[in-house]
């Protein structure tokens, strides 16, 4: 799994931006072997992260965007 989705805060990462890193990584794998997830957990202190609810639920829409832009399916 590629995390290239930051938990830590809310700005979101641009697309074109996430795609670029998955041109970078089939340099070394094929596409079929990747796939994409949040770098980790919304909480992964004891604290939490600095990141509302509305916030993690956009991450995980720009997951998915990301997967059906990358894939053609999510």
């Amino acid at each position: 799994m590629a995390g290239f989705i930051t938990t830590k805060t809310g700005k979101l990462e641009p697309l074109d931006w996430l795609r670029a890193k998955f041109d970078e990584a089939t340099r070394y794998v094929d596409l079929d072997q990747l796939g994409i997830a949040p770098q980790c957990g919304f909480a992964s202190t004891e604290h939490g992260n600095a990141i509302t609810e509305d916030e993690e639920k956009r991450k995980l829409e720009l997951v998915v965007q990301t997967a059906q832009e990358i894939w053609g399916e999510a």
